[in-house]
């Protein structure tokens, strides 16, 4: 018999649906920090972080008790996902944009210099103001969801391949194709913004 540390997080959600409240629990120490950190990296305040994270878990539990959660095998993304979601509602009250910021110091979207051999060239200055997040919400879900796991959950493409359960080559490819397509749609965005 495994022990709730040992199960999986579909084996820990069937547990909680069927009224273990410690299957939550365990779910929710497993992906704590990396949720948290999700969010506090783009509201930079451990406050609001931990309000946001709060409000994520009181919309998990409820989609979880109401039955509709189908994404299995991909806890973790989809909590993320939602995390996402409540930080962009959060600064859309607030009206600005938020940033975030590496570990180094760079607003990771203003340089967008990733972790990747084939993403040589920096784009330009005057591209930082370009609201990322709106762009960000138009990838295929695929690109998006390996994005935000890289950078907002700073996981490794391994940890990012055994989530969405493809190879890690699917995932390198998914970044690839990702930062490509946020190149082309910056460059586009900026072209319409001359023509203005």
């Amino acid at each position: 018999m495994k022990t709730l540390k040992e199960k999986s997080d579909l084996e820990l959600i069937q547990a909680y649906v069927a009224g273990d409240e410690t299957g939550i629990e365990v779910l929710l120490n497993r992906y704590k920090s990396k949720i948290y950190t999700s969010i506090y990296l783009q509201v930079k305040d451990e406050y609001l972080a931990e309000d946001i994270f709060q409000e994520t878990f009181i919309k998990v539990i409820k989609t979880l008790k109401s039955g509709r959660y189908n994404e299995e095998g991909k806890f973790l993304p989809w909590v993320v996902r939602i995390a996402q979601n409540m930080v962009i509602d959060h600064f859309r009250k607030e009206k600005r944009s938020p940033t975030v910021v590496s570990s180094d110091g760079y607003d990771i979207f203003g340089v967008l210099e990733f972790a990747d051999d084939n993403a040589e060239s920096k784009l330009m200055t005057n591209q930082r103001d370009i609201d990322l997040r709106k762009i960000i919400q138009k990838l295929p879900d695929d690109q998006k969801e390996v994005l935000i796991m890289r950078h907002f959950c700073d996981m490794s493409f391994k940890e990012i391949a055994e989530i969405t359960d493809v190879s890690i080559n699917t995932a390198l490819g998914r970044m690839r194709y990702a930062l490509n397509n946020l190149r082309k749609m910056i460059e586009e965005h900026n072209m319409l913004l001359n023509m203005g």
